[in-house]
C-alpha cells in the first residue's frame, strides 16, 4: 500500500546530513573494511524485521554515492509504502568495501526515519475520517529536522512551522513578556506582517481575547475534552484551532471528533524508536 506522496528536502540538505554521519562515522578511515581484498565485489539485501512505512531511500542511497558511486541500488518499494515483516526493500550491488563501509550510516537514516513516518502513520490512521491534521513539532533530533519532517510528511502529517523564522508562536513567557495576549499578538504584527502568528491559550477568557485579537491560529493547550468541544463551538470556524500537550494515542480520536482542525504531537520526532531492518552482505566471485 502506498502512502501519501512527500517531496525530500533539497538534495544539498541531504548531501550535508550524509556527509556529517560518514565523517561520524568513518572518520579517517574504515579500519575493518581494510581486511577485504580492494577488488572484491558483494551484493547485498535489505528486508524489514517489521511493520512499517518506508522513508528515508534518499539518505540511504547518499550514504553508497558519497563513498563509491559505482554501487548500484535497485528498490523494491517507495517511500510512504506500507511493508509487512519479511519484505525486500532493495538491493544492493558494488565493490565489498563501499558497501561495508556505508552500510551502518544508511540504515540508521533508513530506520530512523522509517520509524518517525511508521507513528506518523498510527496517529493519522487514529484521527482517519475526522477534519483533523496530524502536525509535528520543533522537538527533533538536532541537525535532522528537514529528515524528520519529511517523514512526518509521508507517514501523512503535516509539518507545523519549521523553526524560528517562518511563523509566529506566543507561548506563555513571550505572552507575560508582551503584557498581555493582544499586546503580543499587535506587537509580532508589526514586526512580521506577513507570517502566520499563532497563540498559545490556557482558558476560556484566553481563548476570546486571542480571537477578539485576530490570531491567525490557537493553540488551546492542556484543555480536558469537554472543554475542546466548546472552544470548537464559540470558535464557530472563525479561526483553526489546534490542540497541544501530551496528545497520547488513545487520546487523539476523542480529541478529533470534538472538531479542532491540528493536534501537534512533539512524540512523531522526540520519541524515535528506529524500525528493525536487517542487510546481508554476500561476496561475489568476479
Amino acid at each position: 500500500m502506498t502512502g501519501p506522496v512527500a517531496v525530500p528536502p533539497p538534495h544539498d540538505i541531504v548531501e550535508h546530513d550524509v556527509r556529517r554521519a560518514l565523517e561520524e562515522d568513518i572518520g579517517s578511515g574504515d579500519v575493518t573494511a581494510d581486511l577485504l581484498p580492494a577488488g572484491a565485489h558483494a551484493r547485498a539485501r535489505v528486508i524489514t524485521r517489521e511493520t512499517a512505512v518506508l522513508c528515508g531511500r534518499a539518505w540511504f542511497d547518499e550514504c553508497f554515492r558519497q563513498i563509491d558511486d559505482s554501487v548500484r541500488i535497485e528498490w523494491q518499494a517507495v517511500d510512504g509504502d506500507r511493508v509487512a515483516p519479511g519484505a525486500l526493500l532493495c538491493h544492493i550491488e558494488g565493490p565489498a568495501r563501499a558497501l561495508v563501509s556505508a552500510e551502518r550510516s544508511a540504515l540508521n537514516f533508513l530506520q530512523a526515519l522509517s520509524g518517525t513516518a511508521t507513528a506518523t502513520a498510527t496517529y493519522v490512521d487514529a484521527a482517519r475520517g475526522t477534519r483533523t491534521t496530524i502536525l509535528d513539532t520543533r522537538k527533533t533530533l538536532p541537525g535532522l529536522r528537514a529528515a524528520q519532517k519529511y517523514a512526518v510528511r509521508v507517514g501523512g502529517g503535516s509539518n507545523h512551522r519549521m523553526g524560528l523564522y517562518d511563523a509566529v508562536l506566543l507561548k506563555e513567557n513571550h505572552i507575560a513578556a508582551a503584557g498581555s495576549i493582544a499586546a503580543a499578538i499587535q506587537r509580532a504584527r508589526a514586526l512580521h506582517p506577513d507570517l502566520l502568528v499563532e497563540t498559545e491559550v490556557e482558558n476560556f477568557a484566553e481563548l476570546r481575547e486571542a480571537l477578539a485579537a485576530g490570531a491567525d491560529r490557537i493553540m488551546l493547550d492542556e484543555f480536558e475534552l469537554h472543554e475542546l468541544a466548546q472552544a470548537v463551538a464559540e470558535t464557530a470556524g472563525r479561526v483553526p484551532l489546534e490542540v497541544s500537550g501530551s496528545v497520547a494515542l488513545e487520546r487523539v480520536r476523542a480529541i478529533a471528533e470534538t472538531g479542532v482542525d491540528y493536534v501537534s504531537i512533539g512524540a512523531l520526532t522526540k520519541h524515535v524508536r528506529a524500525i528493525d531492518l536487517s542487510m546481508r552482505i554476500e561476496m561475489i566471485e568476479r
